[in-house]
């Protein structure tokens, strides 16, 4: 079975946390996380589920690059973007559809626009 990777994409401009969530109308953010926790347990129960997680935002990230002679960290992601992804969903599925029938729950629960990739398989 084959693992997908489903991303939240959130604006580079907002930067939202799990503390600025707090400033969405009350009963908006209840509807979503009830949403949201429906959709992962639906994984779960599927057997779906392989892993999930929220990120923090670029403004946090420190690139490290250690291919020259020494190591260098460097506050801040290692690319400028219009948007990034925000939280992630690892999934097992049969085929892509079926990844992209979850990505559209995931999409209809979070009010976002959800990408999906396959996880590169290890070669015979």
């Amino acid at each position: 079975m084959t693992q997908y990777f489903l991303t939240m994409p959130h604006d580079s401009a907002e930067e939202p946390t799990m503390e600025s969530m707090q400033e969405m109308d009350p009963a908006e953010l209840e509807a979503m996380l009830a949403a949201v926790e429906a959709f992962n347990s639906a994984l779960r129960e599927s057997g779906a589920w392989v892993s999930a997680g929220g990120l923090q935002p670029p403004s946090t990230a420190v690139t490290v690059d250690a291919t020259g002679e020494a190591p260098r960290r460097t506050p801040g992601p290692f690319v400028e973007a219009e948007a990034y992804v925000g939280g992630f969903w690892i999934i097992e599925a049969d085929d892509e559809e079926a990844a992209l029938g979850w990505a559209e729950r995931a999409s209809a629960a979070l009010q976002s626009r959800i990408e999906v990739r396959a996880l590169q398989e290890e070669p015979e």
